[in-house]
C-alpha cells in the first residue's frame, strides 16, 4: 500500500495540488484500500461502491465526495485504470452561511486589544478574506495609496484584488513601516509567517468576549462582507470578482440572506 501512496503523493505534487488537498486525498485512498482489503472485497466498483456508503453513513455528504474524488484520482491519474466509476455524487446540505451583523462585527474588533490582532480580524472582514489569505499577506501586496490589496495565490491557486477600506490607511502604514516588501505583514513573533490556527484562536475568543453567541467562524467575516457588500446595493458580480468565486451561483448563496423583501416582510402574529 505505501508503494501506492507514494505514487499518488508525487502525482499530486506534480499537478500542484495544494497541502491541504493532497493530505485529503492520501487520507481517504488509504482508507479506501484498508477497508477494501478488511472486506475482501475483490470487484472494484462493488469495494468502492460499499467504502462510499460506509463512509456517508458516518459523515457528511461533502466527506464522501471528497473521497469518491480521491479514489477517482487513484485509479485515473496514478494507476491508469480503466475502471468505470459511475457513481453520482451526494447531495450536499444547502446550509446558508453564518453571517454576523455590522454591529456585531464591530463589537468583535472592540474587545480586541492587541492591535495586531485587531488589524487581522478588520482587514478579514474588510477585504472578504479567508484566515490563510490574511497570515500570507505581505507588504509588497498591498497598495494602499490605490486603496487595493493583491491577494496571491488563494484558493484553486488563483490570484485577485480586493478591496482596502480608507478607514485602516493609517494603521497599515505605521504597522508596515520599516517592513521590507518580501515581508509577511503579520509575522508571528518569533519571525516568520503566523499560523492560521493561531488567528482562529484569536477570533473566538474576542467573538466569546464580545458575548455573541452565533457559531460563528473567522470565515464568517468573508460571508459577511458578501451579504454587507449585496446589502449597500453592490452588483452580485462584482461581489463574485471580489471574492474569487469561479461561479456566480456560489456567489449567489448570499442573495438569499440579504433578500430585502423577505426582510420587509411582517410576521402576521
Amino acid at each position: 500500500m505505501e508503494g501506492i501512496i507514494k505514487k499518488v503523493e508525487n502525482v499530486l505534487r506534480l499537478r500542484n495540488y495544494s497541502p491541504k488537498t493532497r493530505k485529503a486525498y492520501i487520507l481517504y485512498i488509504r482508507e479506501y484500500i484498508i477497508f477494501a482489503k478488511k472486506a475482501g472485497i475483490k470487484n472494484k466498483e462493488e469495494a468502492i461502491e460499499q467504502f462510499l456508503l460506509n463512509l456517508h453513513e458516518k459523515r457528511s455528504a461533502q466527506t464522501a465526495n471528497l473521497a469518491l474524488s480521491s479514489i477517482k484520482f487513484l485509479y485515473g491519474d496514478v494507476l491508469k485504470d480503466p475502471i468505470n466509476i459511475d457513481l453520482k455524487f451526494a447531495k450536499r446540505a444547502k446550509k446558508l452561511p453564518i453571517v454576523l451583523s455590522r454591529k456585531e462585527i464591530e463589537s468583535i474588533i472592540d474587545v480586541i486589544d492587541n492591535p495586531k490582532h485587531r488589524l487581522m480580524i478588520s482587514l478579514g472582514y474588510a477585504c472578504g478574506m479567508r484566515v490563510s489569505e490574511v497570515v500570507n499577506v505581505k507588504v509588497q501586496d498591498l497598495a494602499i495609496d490605490e486603496l487595493t490589496v493583491h491577494i496571491k495565490e488563494a484558493k484553486g491557486k488563483k490570484d485577485r484584488i480586493s478591496v482596502l477600506p480608507e478607514k485602516l490607511t493609517d494603521d497599515l502604514y505605521n504597522f508596515i513601516a520599516g517592513r521590507q516588501p518580501k515581508d509577511y505583514v503579520f509575522a508571528s513573533n518569533r519571525g516568520g509567517k503566523l499560523t492560521t490556527t493561531s488567528l482562529q484562536k484569536v477570533f473566538r475568543e474576542s467573538l466569546k468576549k464580545a458575548d455573541i453567541n452565533k457559531p460563528a467562524t473567522f470565515h464568517s467575516l468573508r460571508h459577511s462582507f458578501a451579504t454587507h457588500l449585496l446589502e449597500n446595493g453592490t452588483d452580485v458580480r462584482y461581489v463574485q470578482a471580489l471574492l474569487g468565486h469561479a461561479n456566480i451561483r456560489t456567489t449567489q448563496i448570499y442573495t438569499q440572506v440579504t433578500n430585502p423583501i423577505l426582510k420587509n416582510i411582517k410576521s402576521p402574529l
